[in-house]
């Protein structure tokens, strides 16, 4: 039979330990879900092996495919691993160890060895050149070009292999950042250049620099991957556009992301938080708890108003995950998510103390976990799940996939239950609980952060391992109900196809609002959109289909940190104070609870965020079939739940065959080719009209 020559999309995601891929027919619907594990040297081997794979089990034709969107942790996982460019920096005079310096603060104040955060850039390629401008764009003294020249031919001798040039006030005129890359052009012809001018032109010494240096840092990486990535698409003859997710949950070109690649260290996560927050809307729902698991680390992400939580800045290669501070600031758009070292790969072992502790170092793809029989033998969390009865060892990845059950056993009984004197089943538990615990701390921390009470959130759970673990997760949270979408096991590759193509501008202007230039914030408002109907309109978007989103950092006068406000479309003018001071005071309230009186605002950071149209996406189950009558289970396993002290004899279903109105009661296993979900004793199971597994506590239990 001929492959189907209807238009279609695929989504790839690129995790620590498997790639997912979704391809989606636009004509019919139909949807088709690939899923294997990464190759790390060479994670583009996975992607094209995966979508051959795929179009190969949808009967498509290569030809058809009209665009391949693509999520990764490339970038993140050079700067966590040190493995980027040798970076030189040039700025100006006097502030060569600005980006050493940082904010002066200790993230730990009581701990005498703390490791302060490296910078990308050590002291010896940092050279400073002799200009400056002052904090209005005014010239001071002007670009010293013969003195420069001698500073970048000094870095061409220290062997730099991309430059980065923060220059002071850089973000209010450019002009000098531009002179230095013009020169750097011609004295260095073909190494990569970043001005902070350009990435991310703000106020802030220390976080521009850190930034602008983490972004020329993966910017070779990022530029030979994106390239070899195109040529092995176009060798396989898919003529469609190849698009990149960025960090705030928008999508760009290739062209756009070699030139930014910072904007791509959360692209992954970003994914998955936008399918939550799509399906989130197509059930109804304005607020969830995002929790997605993968095989190397577990991300929440609180969704309010059906969007995700947006932040402008955050922080990579921590030296302690949960103190702010120690690690590298970023200072981009990015979706608000809290990330810790807990996945299916988790390493398990016994401390000095004798305690169990979990992650966050990982199996990852190779060797992976001791039961993948590739030469892993540390015990990790889906070893403890497998032991548990949770997983079927020839059900694995849909039976592509077989586990070995005696390594499982083997490496958790030599390694956590002999040391620490326990059962097996105790020492299987006990990994399991503790990671479950580990979320749910971090996920409880990540909430109170931002003034959220979880308990009236439900837990919307997908990746890999999220379904096995989500219930009792969700147990520890309190949350009211838990959500397993249909293809849970690939929703991040969902919300790729989901995401708009999007990018954001920022601008620096500081202004009193009650004696505004609205001239200069309309200026800036207007080349902001214009730059960005560029970009969006080069990717084959109408001018009618794009959407301009605009936003202030504002705060009280005195104050150091900001508040992001909407600010109305069209000209602004004194008539716009009004509605743009609601809309700071409704801001500020939510955060604080209170407004203090009198007190003069002032707006920072101008912002715009220029996208295409949504495209239209139904995350369903559509592709199976199933009626509303309870099915028989297709087998009954032996798993382990708490509630019974032991092991109970649980029905095992067949996701594909559980249709809308389906009630089953817990305890109970769901099994689909990606995922298998879990849920406990006492528990309720529906599902909805979108194929979701929703489960929640008997009345009895909720008392």
């Amino acid at each position: 039979m001929a492959a189907s020559s209807n238009p279609s999309r695929i989504g790839v995601d690129i995790g620590g330990t498997f790639t997912d891929l979704v391809w989606v027919d636009e004509t019919t619907g139909a949807v088709r879900v690939g899923k294997l594990l990464t190759t790390p040297k060479d994670p583009s081997q996975a992607v094209e092996e995966g979508v051959v794979t795929l179009l190969h089990e949808a009967g498509a034709a290569t030809t058809a495919v009209r665009a391949l969107i693509h999520g990764t942790t490339l970038a993140t996982n050079a700067l966590i691993e040190r493995k980027g460019a040798r970076v030189g920096l040039l700025t100006t005079s006097g502030f060569r160890d600005a980006v050493e310096i940082g904010r002066e603060g200790r993230y730990d104040m009581y701990d005498l060895f703390i490791d302060p955060p490296v910078p990308l850039v050590p002291r010896q390629l940092r050279v400073e050149v002799s200009e400056r401008v002052q904090a209005d764009g005014s010239i001071l003294r002007p670009l010293d070009e013969a003195q420069a020249r001698t500073a970048v031919a000094e870095l061409g001798a220290l062997g730099v292999e991309a430059i980065a040039i923060c220059l002071l006030h850089a973000y209010r005129n450019p002009a000098h950042e531009r002179a230095l890359a013009r020169l750097c052009a011609e004295l260095a012809p073909g190494v990569p250049v970043s001005c902070s001018s350009d990435v991310v032109p703000e106020i802030r010494e220390y976080e521009r620099t850190s930034t602008t240096t983490a972004n020329v840092y993966v910017m070779p990486l990022m530029s030979r991957y994106l390239d070899d990535l195109e040529r092995k698409l176009q060798g396989l003859g898919i003529p469609g556009r190849l698009y990149v997710m960025m960090s705030a949950g928008g999508i760009a070109t290739p062209e756009t992301a070699k030139r930014v690649p910072i904007r791509l260290v959360e692209s992954g996560p970003a994914a998955g938080a936008l399918a939550a927050a799509r399906m989130a809307r197509q059930g109804g729902m304005d607020r969830v708890l995002s929790f997605d698991m993968g095989g190397t680390t577990a991300k929440a992400c609180v969704i309010d108003r059906g969007e995700p939580l947006l932040a402008r800045e955050f922080e990579v290669a921590r030296a302690d995950r949960f103190k702010k501070g120690s690690g590298l600031p970023i200072r981009v758009p990015v979706v608000e998510l809290i990330e810790i070292g807990a996945g299916g790969g988790s390493i398990a072992r016994v401390d000095r103390m004798g305690l169990l502790k979990v992650g966050p170092d990982s199996a990852g793809a190779d060797p992976g976990p001791a039961c993948y029989g590739l030469g892993g033998r540390e015990p990790t969390v889906t070893d403890a799940d497998l032991l548990l009865g949770y997983l079927d060892a020839d059900f694995f990845l849909g039976g592509r996939m077989r586990l070995d059950v005696e390594a499982a056993r083997r490496t958790i009984e030599e390694r956590v239950a002999r040391p620490m004197g326990l059962e097996l089943t105790e020492a299987a538990w006990g990994i399991h609980r503790v990671v479950n615990e580990n979320m749910a701390g971090a996920a409880r921390v990540h909430g109170i952060e931002r003034g959220k009470d979880l308990r009236g959130y439900p837990l919307f759970a997908f990746g890999g391992a999220g379904p096995v673990h989500a219930w009792q997760v969700g147990r520890i949270l309190r949350v009211p109900r838990v959500l397993v979408p249909f293809g849970a096991g690939a929703l991040s590759a969902y919300g790729l196809l989901a995401a708009p193509l999007a990018f954001d501008f920022v601008r620096t202007a500081p202004q009193r609002m009650a004696a505004a230039d609205w001239a200069q914030i309309n200026r800036l408002f207007e080349e902001m959109e214009t730059e960005g109907r560029r970009i969006v309109r080069g990717a084959g978007v109408a001018d009618r289909d794009v959407t301009v989103r605009r936003a202030a950092e504002m705060r009280y006068l005195g104050q150091g940190h900001e508040v992001d406000v909407e600010i109305p479309a069209g000209p602004l003018g004194p008539g716009s104070l009004e509605a743009i001071t609601a809309s700071f005071e409704t801001a500020y309230r939510l955060l604080y609870s209170r407004t203090p009186q009198g007190v003069p605002l002032e707006a920072l950071n101008w912002r715009a965020v220029v996208s295409g149209p949504r495209p239209a996406l139904m995350i369903t189950g559509g592709m199976a079939s199933g009626s509303a009558a309870a099915p028989a289970p297709k087998k009954q396993r032996a798993a382990y739940f708490p509630e019974t002290r032991g092991y109970v004899e649980t029905p095992v279903y067949d996701r594909y065959g559980l249709g809308p109105g389906v009630r089953l009661a817990g305890p109970a296993i769901v099994e689909e080719r990606e995922a298998t979900t879990v849920i406990g004793p006492g528990a309720v199971i529906t599902v909805d009209a979108h194929r979701t597994l929703i489960a929640e506590p008997s009345a009895t239990e909720a008392r």
